[in-house]
């Protein structure tokens, strides 16, 4: 991925000049961002030495456009990774880690270079990047658009992914189709019932490899060199109703992950939602069976994959509501999620002066009931479509959030939510944690905002040095926050661990923004833990020093 890209630099040149001179309506955007960490040894939160005292993290994004026509680059520099972005002698280096070339009209679209695609809601294909968890695994090959009728989009990718500066062995090929059945059948133009429906196929290849079964070291594995995942979906909506849902199984596909058994994959999601004005509730359920996909059977860790599976818990900002974040278990995992949300007309007895949100939300994931029938080299184990194995993640959170005064705004949430070690690799008895959280936002006056955060929470986990978990036991948080002008902003907080536990976590912040332009400065201490987004996680390591960065656009 270091190596020069003669043509696509030359494009840019050409853009630059033309962005210079006005030359055929051609321009160049960009974006540009840096992230700088120091840290040191803290024995009582469980940080290490670090050898190099200054880290930094850089990437630099180019675009070209003209008429029909983009191009871009991507620089990119770990010199050295910041902490948490493992293993670092991957991560190491630095140079064009993306680019691309395309050409699109209202009709026709197609890619050269590294692309992001999705399919559906991702369990089949979903090739995108997350910086923030060090994730990047953008297909390097093709991709074609083509929309015959107004309706119908029909895709089809090839290419490797990114592995670090390098590409996984396998290849991944996929196609789909999308239609708008409004759009296509004149009867149902003007219905208000909208239906979409939609359907795709990838496979990968991958070479052979020698595998042998534990119990019979010369019985070598018989791995299928190609391995196919197709997916169904429909999208309806009628009035205040919706459900959209997706079935997607894949084949034999023996790996790390599911330690080269070869049972069939399959994912199952739904989702049925009504909404009106003032109120709205959704439930979604989500079933998975042995759907790890990656390009390189023998992978692990967040690299690699070329599906995702989306997840069904709801996705906590705040501190404490966050700090057990459940990770996708593509291995197996079953859930049930309900979220409601209702909001109280002003002037009632509940509703006061201003009126009140309020919001409802549960959730329920467990195991799979599985019965083992074999090792690997076998089909497993068995699992009932309806069973359900141990409790995974549970979690029920009211949020009432109401407007107090013309200034004064304050949002009240109260939690409870167990958690199994298990998910994260570790044994142990389930974490029962209740937790309460209030929010006020006061509006000074035009151009100066305070906010006011303490959160609680009460947990029945432990600290031992066994298992060095910083997370156990009870704490307690503050935080304040001042927002100055539309320029300037500074904050600090606390997270105490008054019983049971281990850590004094403080920070302190300040920033600027101008335009496009984002400076950030900040010193204290992070908990080790996992860092998550959207279900996909990577471990974090705990640090104590300095921050800093800085964004900006073009």
């Amino acid at each position: 991925m270091r190596k020069a890209l003669p043509i696509l630099l030359i494009l840019s040149a050409i853009g630059l000049s033309a962005s210079a001179q006005g030359i055929a309506g051609g321009h160049v955007t960009g974006a540009f961002q840096t992230d700088i960490q120091m840290s040191h040894a803290d024995s009582v939160i469980g940080a290490q030495d670090v050898e190099e005292r200054l880290l930094i993290n850089t990437r630099a994004d180019i675009l070209y456009q003209n008429g029909n026509f983009r191009a871009g680059l991507r620089f990119e520099a770990y010199q050295n990774p910041l902490l948490g972005f493992e293993p670092k002698n991957l991560y190491k280096g630095q140079g064009i880690a993306h680019y691309f070339m395309n050409y699109s009209t209202q009709r026709f679209s197609i890619t050269a270079g590294h692309f992001y695609e999705q399919f559906g809601s991702g369990m089949i294909l979903r090739a995108y990047e997350d910086r923030y968890l060090g994730l990047d695994n953008a297909l390097l090959g093709a991709t074609i658009t083509y929309r015959p009728v107004n309706g119908v989009t029909l895709k089809a990718v090839a290419g490797k992914q990114r592995y670090y500066w390098d590409y996984g062995a396998g290849l991944v090929r996929g196609l789909d189709a999308e239609v708008n059945l409004n759009s296509v059948v004149k009867p149902l133009a003007e219905s208000p019932l909208h239906l979409t429906i939609g359907a795709g196929y990838v496979s990968k290849y991958e070479e052979d490899e020698t595998i042998y079964q534990p119990s019979n070291p010369e019985y070598k594995l018989n791995l299928p060199l190609n391995v196919g995942a197709g997916a169904a979906r429909l999208d309806l909506s009628y009035g205040g109703f919706s459900l959209q849902t997706e079935y997607a199984r894949k084949g034999q596909d023996p790996s790390a992950d599911n330690d080269y058994i070869y049972r069939h994959g399959e994912a199952l999601t739904l989702s049925a939602g009504y909404a009106q004005s003032g109120f709205s509730a959704q439930v979604q359920a989500k079933r998975v069976d042995n759907m790890s996909f990656r390009s390189v059977r023998s992978q692990s860790g967040q690299m690699l994959y070329i599906n995702y599976i989306p997840a069904i818990n709801r996705q906590h900002a705040y501190t404490f509501l966050s700090m057990y974040p459940y990770a996708t278990q593509t291995t197996g995992e079953m859930g049930l999620q309900a979220d409601i949300i209702y909001s109280i007309d002003a002037g009632t007895p509940l509703g006061g002066h201003y009126g009140t949100d309020i919001n409802l939300n549960c959730a329920v994931i467990t195991g799979l009931d599985t019965t083992q029938v074999g090792e690997r080299g076998t089909e497993g184990y068995t699992s009932p479509f309806f069973g359900t194995g141990d409790l995974y993640y549970g979690d029920l959170s009211l949020e009432v959030a109401k407007k107090l005064s013309p200034k004064l705004k304050l949002t009240a949430t109260v939690a409870y939510q167990v958690f199994n070690p298990i998910v994260e690799g570790h044994g142990g008895d389930l974490h029962h944690n209740a937790i309460a959280i209030a929010d006020l936002t006061w509006k000074v006056n035009k151009r100066n905002r305070l906010r006011f955060e303490a959160e609680w929470l009460g947990s029945d986990s432990r600290y031992t040095a066994a298992s060095a978990d910083r997370r156990a036991g009870d704490w307690v948080m503050g935080l304040v926050e001042w927002n100055i002008g539309r320029h300037w902003f500074i904050s600090a907080s606390d997270q105490y661990a008054y019983n049971d536990g281990v850590g004094n976590y403080y920070n302190l912040a300040a920033g600027y923004s101008q335009g496009a332009t984002r400076l950030t400065l900040g010193y204290g201490k992070q908990r080790e833990g996992l860092l998550c987004i959207g279900g996909v996680c990577r471990q974090v390591p705990a640090t104590n020093g300095l921050t800093f960065s800085l964004t900006t656009s073009f």
